[in-house]
């Protein structure tokens, strides 16, 4: 599927967010939800991929470019309460698709308003890296945006020191984290302020689950997803063989598929 249009629609507050949409814009369709250090730029390979819907619309949330500021009064809400703008505009909506803090949004959205399929890879709830939030503090308030990459890999996501020297040797691929860093900390403290309800994905007609395989069980990605499933009571669990966190980057086909096989007849 190839994108068709880019969309900005206004969330208020000074600020805005942009959408890229793929395939049929006035289409029944998915809505995906990137989440932390991730855009709708880099989610367009698995977009690509998706065509049991007519249409795909991908949120470029506020602080990436070229989406407005995240503001003063940012918080878990507000998302929520952009992601509700996106689906007024796109009210043939079917299903939405969230990955890491952006599952998070969508099963919140779903307490809000009825949504026939929520589908989440890996959502993370609180407490999820608030050990890291000195460090990151810091980091933006000198803006070392190096360091923020390095907090991320390191002391969140718990990649070896190898693994961040790899990212740092591609330049072009390092200098598009830094860029996505910038909202980091304001992000994951948000993340971290407000309790989740005890019930998540309420008015969902459908709920579906994704794990990687490789996370199965394991800290913090594994652990913060077996968390979320405690909240969610109707939710089905689907397992991507061979992934982790990032299979939108690493494997945006097999990502693509799996959505395919899980939309609802």
């Amino acid at each position: 599927m190839e994108r068709t249009i880019q969309k900005r629609l206004s969330v208020g507050g000074d600020s805005w967010v942009t959408v890229d949409v793929y395939g049929e814009p006035d289409a029944p369709g998915l809505v995906v939800v990137p989440g932390v250090m991730s855009d709708a730029h880099t989610w367009r390979r698995v977009a690509g991929t998706i065509d049991a819907w007519p249409s795909v619309v991908v949120v470029n949330r506020r602080g990436r470019a070229s989406s407005g500021p995240l503001t003063n009064s940012y918080s878990l809400q507000t998302e929520v309460d952009d992601l509700g703008v996106v689906l007024d505009e796109f009210d043939s909506t079917r299903a939405l698709f969230g990955w890491s803090y952006g599952g998070l949004i969508t099963l919140l959205a779903a307490n809000d308003r009825p949504i026939p399929q929520v589908i989440a890879y890996e959502p993370v709830m609180q407490p999820f890296g608030r050990h890291a939030l000195p460090d990151l503090k810091t980091a933006e308030e000198t803006a070392d945006w190096d360091r923020c990459v390095e907090i991320v890999n390191r002391q969140i996501s718990g990649f070896s020191a190898a693994h961040v020297e790899d990212l740092r040797a591609d330049q072009h691929g390092w200098a598009i984290l830094r860029r996505l860093s910038g909202p980091l900390y304001a992000e994951l403290g948000a993340l971290n302020a407000a309790p989740p309800p005890d019930v998540m994905a309420r008015q969902a007609d459908q709920v579906d689950l994704i794990i990687g395989q490789c996370n199965r069980g394991t800290a913090p990605y594994g652990t913060s997803f077996d968390h979320v499933r405690q909240h969610v009571a109707h939710a089905g669990v689907h397992e991507l063989p061979g992934q982790g966190h990032l299979a939108h980057i690493q494997a945006p086909a097999e990502l693509g598929h799996l959505l395919n096989n899980l939309a609802a007849i």
